[in-house]
């Protein structure tokens, strides 16, 4: 099988990542929860992949890491968590038509709430218009939302120039779901003020495993309430982070696979880049090359590459590349609703490719298409 739906979840995990999680599975304890030592290990190795994040981040401090069970959960919390305050007022945020439903899904609710939310189109590449987001900003916009990399065409914008054309006082919150370990990001150099992470694509840890990493004037109220294992007489969150943000259980195998995957990564990074944009240019050049293929996606460094075939729709197709050809792509509207409609697209076939795929998997997978087109 020849796994090319990496922007969906990681299929290759380092030997690292899956030795460390079943060493954190035998050690059975959980993390800050109890006194005795067992524990206190464990809460001292969650402590070091906090720090690790940052440190790999450029973040702002080591308890402005919070863990999540996925990008999602940290996504809620840096707008619900955030942005709520805003609704009540009738502030404005802006954010792109290249969004996750889990961006759009939160404001469309905070909508309902009084916020109002401006989108910035795509510009005639099909990139997202960053001179568009500006001229929808005012003095009453409070954050802007923005993908750092699309999960349909792996389009990106330079954060560094959103940064540059929003507010200093206005927050910037990313999602680096299929951004983060392909780029080099710095928070504090970019003015990030939160970065959502997903820990099981990019980053190289299992299912299960994210983070939100956020800045000092960035202050999420829970979006989760119970207990956190620190002042447990308190019917409330407790009031400093990452315990305002962590209630019940962290899933330590998870948290321990992303620090282990970070730490891989570290050395790698511009290795992994090179392979992955290597590949992302076969497939795309070939793709090309067979008729009835219409591209969706440039050369990027995040290993996306979106397609239709003018004889088939989309989910027909990854079926089609599934059961004749044993290769796993992803069809449909991948939860980016507005970017379909942005780019007259009904549905898409999207194959993603990481590092640890090989170039002869890319030659068997332009052979299946052709031969899909053909039928």
């Amino acid at each position: 099988m020849i796994y090319f739906d990496n922007a969906a979840t990681g299929g290759v995990k380092p030997d690292c990542v899956l030795t460390a999680v079943a060493a954190a599975i035998k050690a059975g304890a959980n993390p800050g929860r109890s006194g005795h030592k067992l524990s206190l290990a464990c809460l001292e190795r969650v402590y070091a992949c906090r720090k690790i994040l940052c440190e790999f981040f450029g973040g702002y401090s080591y308890d402005r890491v919070v863990f999540t069970k996925n990008c999602t959960e940290a996504l809620n919390i840096a707008i619900l968590g955030v942005l709520e305050r805003f609704a009540a007022e009738g502030a404005t945020v802006v954010t792109t038509v290249a969004e996750h439903n889990s961006v759009l899904r939160p404001l469309e609710f905070l909508k309902n709430k009084g916020l109002k939310v401006q989108y910035a189109p795509l510009d005639g590449n099909g990139n997202i218009d960053v001179d568009a987001l500006s001229k929808l900003v005012t003095q009453n916009t409070k954050a802007a939302v923005v993908t750092l990399a699309s999960n349909v065409t792996g389009c990106s914008p330079s954060v560094k120039d959103v940064r540059k054309v929003i507010p200093q006082d206005c927050l910037l919150i990313c999602d680096g779901a299929q951004a983060c370990g392909h780029i080099t990001i710095d928070m504090k150099k970019s003015g990030i003020d939160a970065l959502a992470v997903a820990g099981h694509k990019g980053m190289l840890g299992i299912q299960g495993s994210g983070a939100l990493l956020f800045s000092e004037r960035f202050n999420p109220d829970p979006v989760t309430f119970g207990g956190t294992g620190s002042e447990s007489y308190n019917l409330q969150m407790p009031d400093f982070y990452p315990d305002r943000l962590e209630s019940g259980t962290d899933s330590y195998p998870a948290i321990v696979s992303l620090g282990e995957g970070t730490l891989y990564l570290k050395d790698r990074l511009s290795e992994h880049a090179a392979a992955i944009e290597d590949m992302t240019k076969t497939l795309i050049y070939g793709l090309s090359q067979i008729r009835g293929v219409k591209l969706y996606s440039k050369v990027n460094p995040f290993g996306i590459v979106a397609f239709s075939l003018e004889n088939m729709q989309s989910e027909m197709a990854a079926y089609n590349l599934s059961e004749n050809f044993s290769v796993c792509v992803r069809g449909g509207l991948h939860c980016a609703p507005l970017m379909h409609k942005a780019l007259e697209s009904e549905g898409l076939v999207r194959a993603s490719v990481s590092a640890f795929n090989t170039p002869s998997e890319c030659q068997t997978f332009l052979q299946a298409v052709k031969e899909l087109t053909s039928v």
